[in-house]
């Protein structure tokens, strides 16, 4: 198995047909998704054919995946099928995102590699690593700010850096540890590198998905899929993907639910952003409450929480794209949740709004159209 790496290793048709293999790969899982999950949202698996290539092989390769990649998404999953062409015109930007986070991610990824080959210690390697990851993503990123005059992409690219790199730095650098044959690991050491390359892999997932979903949003290909759907269900289905769960209260009708008419799927990750929102602004000995109440034409979901509140200057500033909270002690996130979570309420004909005064917590309310 060895000698047959090693021959793909240094071959240049080799690594070129495996990174059609990867590609190939990801379009199959794609193909088989696509009618489970929206098809623009599955775009970010292609990520996992991407940064596999760029750590063992370099930039040159993993740009190549890229474009392939977007080729193929295109030829594959974007009307019309079969064809280069897209029937709507939007859908390149979404696909222009993605390629870019891609070509950020695979030369990022190939650099560290280089930089762990020359480590001589594991805290000096580690150290040195971490700082010229730093410098060397500092300046990628101000060269395309500059390099791009559409305000939208390059106040992205200035809003999410940091975001996009942390997680990378520590995939990377975990994975040059693994990957040095001067370093004696033991196996508790490996086990925690793994562990963190894949929460930090998730991490990634998640901000990137939250790109797309922004990016679909803003271009309006973001169309819901209407239904009727029992209120209790979309809250209790939104708690499942978070951590911190145990700490919601949640206070349902005592009669038969209402039913909303809403997209499930954007409805429960509205809910899922704003109870995060309210667990991260929250101190941790201190519980999230969900009330539900109909109110006639609209159901209104309120997530109360017991942190320090909103100025009445910034209830509108929440809102907006990549606009973070400066709490103390407070854990950051990207800025995009809030922004999602407004834009799927007004894409099924519903509002997010918050009610708080500043020192007393903050109410964020959700209002659905009931269901006729």
């Amino acid at each position: 198995m060895r000698n047959i790496w090693a021959t793909v290793n240094s071959s240049r048709v080799g690594r070129t047909l495996a990174s059609a293999a990867a590609v190939a790969v990801v379009t199959v899982a794609i193909k088989l998704l696509q009618g489970h999950i929206p098809v623009l949202s599955l775009a970010v698996l292609y990520l996992l054919a991407i940064i596999p290539v760029a750590v063992a092989w370099g930039t040159v390769y993993a740009v190549g995946v890229a474009i392939g990649s977007m080729l193929a998404f295109n030829f594959f999953f974007l009307p019309p099928l079969y064809t280069l062409t897209l029937r709507d015109d939007r859908n390149w930007f979404a696909l222009l995102v993605f390629v870019v986070t891609a070509v950020v991610v695979s030369e990022l990824a190939s650099r560290s590699r280089r930089r762990a080959e020359e480590a001589e210690a594991a805290l000096r390697a580690l150290q040195e690593l971490t700082e010229e990851r730093e410098r060397l993503a500092q300046e990628a990123l101000e060269a395309e700010a500059l390099r791009r005059s559409d305000a939208l992409k390059t106040a992205l690219l200035r809003a999410v850096s940091h975001d996009l790199r942390s997680p990378l730095m520590a995939i990377l650098t975990s994975a040059g540890a693994l990957t040095n044959d001067e370093l004696a690991l033991a196996a508790d050491d490996r086990r925690e590198l793994t562990e963190t390359i894949l929460g930090e892999a998730e991490r990634l997932d998640r901000l990137v998905s939250d790109l797309l979903d922004l990016s679909r949003l803003q271009a309006g290909a973001a169309a819901p899929e209407p239904g009727d759907w029992p209120v209790d269900d979309l809250v209790l289905e939104s708690l499942d993907g978070i951590e911190a769960a145990t700490r919601v209260e949640v206070a349902l009708p005592e009669d038969d639910p209402p039913f909303v008419h809403a997209d499930r799927a954007q409805c429960e990750r509205i809910l899922a952003n704003l109870v995060e929102n309210a667990l991260r602004y929250s101190p941790p000995t201190e519980s999230v409450r969900v009330q539900v109440r109909e109110t006639g034409s609209d159901v209104l979901i309120r997530v109360v929480d017991h942190g320090p509140g909103i100025a009445p200057g910034d209830a509108d500033r929440i809102f907006e794209p990549f606009h973070r909270g400066s709490i103390p002690g407070a854990s950051r996130g990207a800025g995009l949740g809030l922004a999602i979570a407004r834009g799927f309420a007004e894409a099924n004909g519903g509002r997010v709004w918050v009610e708080s005064h500043a020192g007393q917590g903050a109410t964020f309310v959700l209002a659905l159209p009931v269901a006729a």
